[in-house]
């Protein structure tokens, strides 16, 4: 009781105790003790300083557990990378990006887009692998907010591409973001690649209708 209108907490008592005292019997022991208002609000931050510690700490203890099953994880799959270097297999991996991400309307042409710098610099890189590509048949449209510095983002997306600001479109500014300030700083707008081979493109597309029909 005297601790308790001291305004310590259940666990304070329990570690002045040295017991491990159910917090239900301290409770009840306590319950005739007259808190002042000072005291009723320091055991409320202190139950708060504990409460946010014990999430500090949870989240760490996950943090930790995450890191490891992610690195258990790329330890289990690493060989799957070095499949890569077989053309059939880069050939497969390629016509799965693009069929999933790309055109498919556009017959004469690949037309593929997204505004992640990897997904674009894996699909150039298994295109350029996959075939003997000709440079000068790729084109750069960059779809962006209208606050955007375009110059700077064409400037990324050639090094991202190692395609020259030469062989860029004019950059397509959304109407809809006039105005409008935009909120993530990082973002660097869709990079829209086109590629001009009608025999690439239905190379691919019968890739994938062959696997679609395997069974």
């Amino acid at each position: 009781m005297r601790l308790r209108k001291m305004g310590k907490t259940y666990g304070d008592i329990q570690k002045i105790l040295n017991q491990r005292i159910p917090k239900s019997t301290l409770s009840f022991w306590s319950k005739n003790a007259q808190l002042s208002p000072r005291h009723i609000e320091l055991i409320r931050k202190r139950a708060e300083e504990r409460m946010n510690n014990a999430r500090l700490i949870s989240a760490e203890t996950n943090r930790k557990k995450r890191e490891k099953r992610l690195e258990s994880i790329k330890k289990g799959i690493k060989h799957l990378a070095l499949l890569m270097k077989n053309p059939d297999v880069g050939k497969i991996a390629l016509t799965m990006l693009y069929f999933g991400e790309g055109s498919k309307t556009r017959k004469g042409s690949l037309t593929f887009g997204n505004s992640d710098s990897r997904i674009i610099s894996l699909f150039l890189r298994l295109l350029r692998e996959c075939y003997e590509i000709d440079e000068n048949k790729f084109r750069c449209t960059l779809q962006c907010r209208a606050d955007q510095d375009i110059n700077k983002l064409e400037r990324f997306w050639s090094d991202i591409t190692k395609i020259p600001s030469a062989l860029f479109y004019k950059a397509r500014i959304d109407p809809r973001t006039i105005g409008k300030p935009s909120k993530k700083l990082d973002y660097k707008g869709v990079c829209r690649i086109d590629y001009f081979s009608a025999d690439i493109y239905n190379e691919l597309k019968i890739i994938a209708q062959d696997i679609s029909e395997t069974r």
